[in-house]
C-alpha cells in the first residue's frame, strides 16, 4: 500500500515538472523572440546588440535576464524529471514515450545551452567555445568535419556565430518546444490510465466486499 502511494505521488510531481517544462520553454522561446529583434549574429556586433538589448531597450534586462533563467532552469527540471521517472520506476512499455520525450528533450535543452555559448561574443565564451571545438576535432573519423560544418570553415568568425544561431533558434528551439508537448501529454495520459484502473480497483474491491457481506448475512440467517 505504501508503495502505491509513494509511485502515486511521484507519478503527480512527473505530472507538475512536466507543466513547468512546458511553461518554461514557451518563456525561454517568447523571451528569445523578443531578444532576436535587436540581436545581430555577427562577430563583434552580437556583444553590442545584447549591451544595447541590456542598457537601452525598456525592459530588454528583464527580458533578457528571464531567457537565461528560464533556459537554465528547464535543464535543472528536465534532469529531475529523468530522476522522478526513475525512482517511480516506469519501465512499463506504456511509459515509453515519456521516458524517450524526457531523455531527448534533456538532450535538446542542453544543446541550446551549448549552442549559446558564443552567441554572446564575449571573451568567455569565445575560450570556453574555443576549448569545446578542440575536443570535437578530436572525435575519430568525424571530428574536423564536424568543426567545419559548426565553423563555416577556418578560425571562429561571423559565419560561426551565424551558425550556432540557426541551429539555436530554429532547430533546436522549435525542437524543443514540440517535444515538451509530447512529454506532457505522455505523463497526462499515463495519469488518466492510471486514474481508471484505480477507479476500476476500487469498484472491484467494493463489489466484493458487498457479495461478502451479502453472503455474511445470508449465512447468519
Amino acid at each position: 500500500m505504501e508503495s502505491t502511494e509513494f509511485n502515486r505521488v511521484l507519478r503527480r510531481i512527473a505530472t507538475v515538472l512536466s507543466v513547468v517544462i512546458v511553461t518554461l520553454s514557451l518563456v525561454a522561446a517568447s523571451t528569445g523572440i523578443l531578444l532576436s529583434i535587436y540581436y545581430e549574429p555577427a562577430a563583434g556586433r552580437a556583444y553590442q546588440s545584447l549591451k544595447l538589448i541590456t542598457d537601452q531597450v525598456q525592459y530588454g534586462w528583464l527580458f533578457r535576464k528571464a531567457h537565461n533563467i528560464a533556459g537554465n532552469g528547464v535543464i535543472a527540471i528536465a534532469l529531475v524529471q529523468i530522476v522522478v521517472l526513475f525512482l517511480g520506476r516506469q519501465f512499463r512499455k506504456s511509459w515509453l514515450s515519456a521516458w524517450m520525450s524526457a531523455i531527448l528533450f534533456t538532450l535538446t535543452v542542453i544543446g541550446l545551452s551549448w549552442t549559446a555559448m558564443i552567441l554572446s561574443w564575449d571573451q568567455e565564451g569565445f575560450w570556453r567555445f574555443s576549448i569545446e571545438l578542440g575536443t570535437i576535432e578530436a572525435i575519430p573519423l568525424i571530428g574536423s568535419q564536424l568543426r567545419e560544418i559548426l565553423t563555416g570553415g577556418g578560425a571562429i568568425s561571423t559565419l560561426t556565430i551565424q551558425r550556432l544561431y540557426t541551429i539555436h533558434s530554429y532547430i533546436l528551439s522549435i525542437a524543443a518546444i514540440i517535444i515538451s508537448v509530447v512529454h506532457l501529454l505522455s505523463v497526462l495520459w499515463q495519469e488518466k490510465q492510471m486514474k481508471a484502473q484505480l477507479s476500476n480497483s476500487e469498484g472491484d474491491n467494493l463489489a466484493s466486499s458487498n457479495i461478502q457481506g451479502a453472503g455474511a448475512s445470508l449465512a447468519e440467517s
